[in-house]
């Protein structure tokens, strides 16, 4: 996989990057769009490989120097996510019913080296037999269009063993007895908060199976990495310690010290080029400077999230794919799928966890708790048996997003002093216990992708906008998940009157898929089951655009776990000689 001359555009055939102004003249093998949990590992597997890897990335390049616990620098201003204006970089969302959609950063994961990995909570869940099958297993249902995958879940078990073992993931085996696995995990769990018991004995009570949750941080010193500090700031932070296993501490990194990987940050995309045989050529986009420049490649994965990767196939169109690139099934942006989200509090009186529990690791940050008795459970009475994932933790240090909470649960009726006495309060007597759920989001034809007609972007590209409708039968059985979710707390005996649900059947539009699902057939789906588009050769999208259904975890793990799998079947492909300058 050396350098090798190219002939790809010969003959009668236009050179599209050569007439680029200011094009490189250089030619790799790989260009990756994007540089997180889609886009890192496939890097690193084809760099490690021998390929030459460009990754491409919108975003800025922050080291753990970048990282601190400031929550107005990194959760409420544009660290991680763009400003939501006009002629910045919004998304449009609109929702059934509506016709006209509004500008929102929802829908941005990261835009940074490494994604939305930098700032996630890691919860490392898996997909079970029911993700994978779930039109088989139901039937089908009335106004969802859902499909079963192309792929076994046999087929992603050892990938998902090597996505653990490359980002380091603590957790412990064999408890949790609806887990699919081949191996332990590489890491032993974090230490759980003392009301883990809490959970574990209110769980147990109802017939349920608690286990612990599977984290992407380091519990040991792991690959040269430090184990965890317990700043307890996971979620919506960097890690400045470098335990948390996103790509950017894990994989890039190593995919760098190969020497074949160069990684561009202020790189935006803005077209895939083509030839007349429906052969990728290259990408164009725009430099740090915002000058036009494009690079030859043998293979482009695109990785930009669900979202992003459909806007940038619809900004790829071209005389032969006039309604987007890859897109002659017409189902480029269309199954857009979420998670389902609930949450639910208890709040306890700390001093009588103390007494009942000790003193002894009060401070840790973790409850590392899960439940998945739910999963898939026909005898629910919900319009859909396909459950989801209920989460316990302890709720997030922010000490702003706590007060707004606070001041929000009051009716706005707390402010000044009262208000600075109710935070003290919930940060030194109280202790609140939380559960989140995830769940299914079914596809329908209301949810879609497309490119909003009026906002552009500061590139002066249309945004993107988002279609987005709830099957009701997602929410159906949202309710029931958050309902037993509250039936757990409830066995806890928080404090009288404490046990309340935050929120019901919303959406967490950070968890994204769908926009150009797989499958077997080119009438049915926009790529093939190795996530190689079926209308263009060697294009292939590896974020959660593939995943036909959004199962009832978050995707992160198992988009990871996939982009490793096509990952090794590129790399067989370079070896045999499949994809060289003779094609």
């Amino acid at each position: 996989m050396g350098p090798q001359t190219d002939s790809s555009a010969g003959g009668s055939e236009r050179d599209l990057v050569s007439e680029m102004p200011g094009a490189r003249k250089d030619q790799v093998d790989v260009v990756v769009i994007g540089s997180g949990a889609g886009g890192a590992p496939v890097a690193t597997t084809l760099a490690e490989a021998g390929a030459r890897v460009v990754v491409l990335e919108k975003g800025p390049w922050y080291t753990v120097g970048d990282f601190s616990h400031d929550e107005v620098a990194l959760c409420r201003r544009d660290f991680f996510r763009p400003y939501p204006y006009a002629g910045h970089e919004p998304h449009t969302i609109r929702k059934k019913g509506e016709t006209k959609a509004r500008l929102t950063n929802e829908g941005w994961v990261g835009q940074n080296v490494g994604g939305g990995t930098v700032h996630m909570s890691g919860f490392t869940y898996r997909l079970q037999e029911s993700d994978f099958r779930l039109a088989s297993m139901t039937g089908g249902i009335a106004g969802a269009d859902i499909v079963d995958w192309p792929i076994a879940l046999e087929e992603m078990l050892p990938f998902y063993d090597l996505m653990e073992a490359r980002i380091g993931v603590s957790g412990q085996a064999g408890i949790n007895p609806f887990e699919p696995r081949l191996r332990p995990f590489p890491l032993p769990p974090l230490r759980p908060h003392p009301s883990a018991k809490l959970v574990d004995e209110a769980a147990h009570s109802l017939g349920f199976h608690p286990f612990p949750t599977p984290r992407a941080i380091l519990s040991q010193p792991y690959a040269g990495r430090p184990p965890c500090n317990m700043c307890g700031f996971c979620g919506d932070y960097g890690c400045e310690n470098g335990s948390k296993s996103s790509v950017l501490a894990s994989l890039i990194p190593r995919a760098e010290q190969t020497g074949r990987c160069r990684i561009l940050p202020h790189s935006m995309a803005r077209r895939i080029l083509v030839d007349r045989d429906d052969r990728v050529q290259g990408v164009e986009y725009l430099d740090a400077q915002g000058q036009a420049q494009a690079i030859r490649a043998r293979v482009v994965v695109v990785a930009a999230t669900a979202i992003e990767s459909a806007r940038l196939l619809m900004l790829s169109k071209n005389g032969r794919f006039p309604q987007g690139l890859a897109n002659r099934s017409g189902l480029l942006g269309k199954n857009l799928t979420y998670s389902t989200f609930g949450k639910g509090t208890g709040i306890f009186d700390r001093h009588k966890i103390i007494e009942r529990l000790g003193k002894k690791d009060m401070e840790l940050p973790f409850l590392l708790r899960s439940v998945q008795d739910d999963y898939w459970n026909e005898k629910s009475g919900t319009l859909l048996p396909k459950g989801g994932t209920y989460n316990f933790l302890l709720h997030h240090p922010n000490p702003i997003n706590a007060g707004v909470r606070i001041a929000m649960d009051s009716g706005w009726a707390l402010f000044g002093q009262p208000l600075k006495d109710r935070i003290k309060e919930y940060f030194h007597d109280e202790l609140w216990i939380e559960f989140e759920v995830f769940g299914e989001f079914l596809p329908n034809k209301d949810s879609y992708v497309d490119l909003d007609p009026r906002v552009i972007d500061r590139y002066g590209l249309p945004v993107a906008r988002m279609n987005t409708h709830h099957h009701p039968a997602s929410d159906d059985v949202n309710r029931f998940n958050t309902r037993r979710g509250l039936d757990i707390l409830e066995a806890m005996k928080p404090t009288a009157k404490s046990v309340k649900a935050w929120t019901w059947a919303t959406t967490t539009y950070h968890l994204q898929h769908g926009t150009c699902r797989f499958g077997k057939d080119p009438e049915t789906s926009v790529l093939d089951p190795f996530c190689q588009a079926h209308d263009v050769k060697n294009l292939y999208v590896t974020d959660g655009s593939f995943m036909p259904s959004s199962g009832g975890v978050p995707a992160t793990p198992t988009i990871m776990a996939n982009s490793f799998r096509v990952a090794h079947h590129l790399a067989g492909r370079f070896l045999r000689r499949e994809i060289d300058a003779s094609e």
